[in-house]
């Protein structure tokens, strides 16, 4: 009967394990508690059931096998897993002969339940004592720690005990590395690997997304499709299509999406959301819903909320509202995320009215307002200048104490700036004693100052980030070159162009360019602004338009020309530039040349756009 038992569990048949042990149980069968225990142990934790596990703890207390070490190790290794620490602490402690693999679950559910210190002080006793360390042990205590040091001390251990290039403590090795920031130590661990298996390859590749450069996946996910005889789970092809996602890589998305059907994986909740996300965020909505109506039965709240989220993404908010009537339908329930999915959605599309409505219509269901939903009206209030209903929301956060939250005070800065009231922010801005070291906090106020006209402003508050050590980021330079080139200060603006790289490390990008081309142009220097575009990888659409407003500004009809042919080439179906080129003739009273561009609209079959104005009653 044990073997019977054992075989359901290893099959993953862990209901039916119970059953026929509750049947042989009622029966009084005789069956050998002290081998059937550890799996169904492992059964309980399986189904995250702590009535089961606990009944189980009672059927060992009367059969006397509670002091037997394997038992033991099992019942305390079911409580660490079912986030019952007190109660596997007490297991433990109570086993008369602790061996090391009653430790290794100690250290093992330490980790999983977040207590670093206490899993680290537990591998220190196995360290200090008699017991000899194995790669159980190692990979461990692996997830607890927190700083590259400590994992470099636990890789030495490794080294020392010869269990570096087991496949499980390299795995956590990979994954520690990886969780420290440290991705040229995990690809040196993973490299060195030599019978790499399905969850060695997602841990490098998870590794590799979490920091930042999802490109590098394909060739950790080509390598295992062509060096490994592992064949790639769903968890694998989850990793992957994220990766297209922040990409939008969606032609490999498809491949990936036919790779699901060739190889037959299980196509549920968690693949079919990752395939939604995908793509939904390459903008292909249409495709997303179909995925989504094929899932009907097995659609979890994940997967409506990523449907709805992809909607308001592609401003198919109607539908999403659609969705968002039906999701009870399903025995669902509106969750935080959902309700931020919505509020934030309408925020973005500019529907401010709508963002509102639903925000009060889940105030009215009872679920607590989050920083999320919170900081997506404040963003409505600024798309819409509405300073009062800004004011109220400003009020709430005041009430519930998160407004000196960076988040909500960065918003907060970035709504009463967009509203024209630059001292309403700077009295938000003035409320910490020490400012946060995020840049985007600092950033609303300087670009903020500028929209408003008040520059000096803007470079005093740029000069106190400079003060504080708080390092810019690229949105920053762009916000002060901007102001730059509203002031004409030509020396300050090449000053700071030249900082990007040489002081803060920063590639320049199209828009520092533009800026500085825009500075370059209303100051009149048109040459130089011309060899600056010459510099650029690849000049944008909006640095050409701009030092071609600047030519009709300075009436420079050559450069002009050459400014309207470039923008020609790149928008053929705008007759902006032609439209400029054509003032600028017409104002140096050159005539034949403002029909000779007339008629090439005309060939080209461009009309210049007619003027409208618009008047917004509130």
């Amino acid at each position: 009967m044990r073997s019977d038992i054992a075989k359901l569990v290893s099959n993953g048949f862990f209901r039916e394990a119970l059953s026929l042990y509750s049947k042989l149980h009622s029966s009084s069968s005789i069956l050998d508690h002290k081998f059937a225990f550890p799996f169904l142990l492992k059964a309980s934790a399986k189904l995250n059931s702590p009535l089961q596990g606990q009944m189980l703890h009672t059927h060992l207390i009367k059969t006397g096998f509670h002091s037997d070490i394997y038992s033991a190790t099992a019942l305390a290794d079911m409580y660490m897993k079912l986030h019952l620490l007190s109660h596997a602490l007490k297991v433990f402690e109570e086993i008369p002969h602790r061996n090391l693999p009653s430790l290794n679950v100690t250290i093992s559910g330490f980790s999983r339940n977040g207590y670093l210190e206490e899993a680290l002080g537990a591998f220190k006793k196995v360290v200090l004592g008699k017991l000899r360390p194995n790669s159980v042990t190692i990979a461990s205590v692996l997830p607890a720690c927190a700083s590259v040091e400590l994992g470099g001390q636990v890789h030495c251990w490794a080294t020392k005990l010869g269990v570096e290039s087991d496949i499980y403590v390299a795995t956590a090795m990979v994954t520690m590395y990886s969780n420290c920031g440290e991705l040229v130590s995990a690809k040196k661990v993973f490299d060195r690997v030599l019978n790499k298996n399905v969850v060695s390859y997602n841990a490098f590749i998870s590794g590799i997304l979490q920091n930042g450069v999802p490109h590098l996946v394909f060739d950790a996910f080509k390598d295992l499709l062509e060096s490994s005889d592992e064949v790639p789970n769903s968890v694998t092809l989850v990793l992957i299509l994220s990766a297209c996602s922040k990409l939008l890589y969606i032609r490999f998305g498809r491949q990936i999406h036919g790779l699901l059907v060739k190889i037959e994986i299980n196509f549920d909740a968690m693949v079919g959301t990752a395939l939604v996300d995908m793509y939904s965020k390459c903008g292909s909505w249409h495709w997303a819903y179909d995925i989504f109506t094929e899932l009907r039965g097995s659609r979890n709240l994940v997967t409506w909320n990523s449907m709805i989220a992809g909607l308001m993404l592609n401003g198919q908010s109607d539908i999403a509202v659609e969705l968002f009537q039906q999701l009870e339908s399903e025995g669902l329930v509106p969750d935080s995320a959902t309700w931020n999915t919505m509020i934030s959605g309408f925020s973005q599309l500019g529907l401010g009215f709508e963002a509102f409505k639903f925000f009060h219509k889940m105030q009215s269901t009872g679920v607590v307002a989050s920083l999320k939903s919170i900081t997506s009206l404040l963003r409505a209030c600024a798309a819409c200048s509405a300073l009062q209903s800004g004011k109220e929301i400003h009020g709430r956060t005041i009430r519930i104490n998160i407004s000196t939250d960076e988040f909500i005070s960065t918003a907060l800065i970035d709504m009463y700036m967009k509203c024209g009231h630059s001292y309403l922010a700077k009295r938000v801005f003035c409320q910490f004693q020490i400012k946060p070291k995020d840049p985007a906090f600092w950033n609303a106020m300087i670009s903020g100052y500028g929209r408003n006209g008040e520059y000096q402003s803007a470079f005093e508050i740029f000069n106190q980030m400079q003060e504080e050590k708080v390092p810019p980021n690229s949105a920053t330079l762009v916000s002060i070159l901007s102001v730059c080139s509203h002031t004409g200060e030509v020396d300050r603006g090449w000053q700071l162009f030249k900082m990007i790289n040489r002081d803060y490390c920063l590639n320049p990008t199209s828009e520092h360019f533009g800026c500085m081309v825009d500075l370059l142009g209303r100051s009149g220097k048109m040459k130089e602004a011309q060899e600056l575009i010459h510099e650029m990888p690849e000049a944008s659409v909006s640095v050409f338009a701009s030092l071609l407003g600047a030519c009709r500004h300075h009436l420079d009809s050559a450069l002009g020309e050459e400014m309207a042919k470039r923008l020609s080439e790149l928008e053929p179906q705008d007759p902006t530039p032609f439209v400029i080129l054509s003032n600028i003739y017409a104002v140096q009273g050159r005539w034949g040349d403002v029909e000779r561009v007339r008629e090439m609209m005309n060939d080209r079959g461009l009309k210049k756009l007619p003027g409208c104005s618009l008047i917004r009653v509130t």
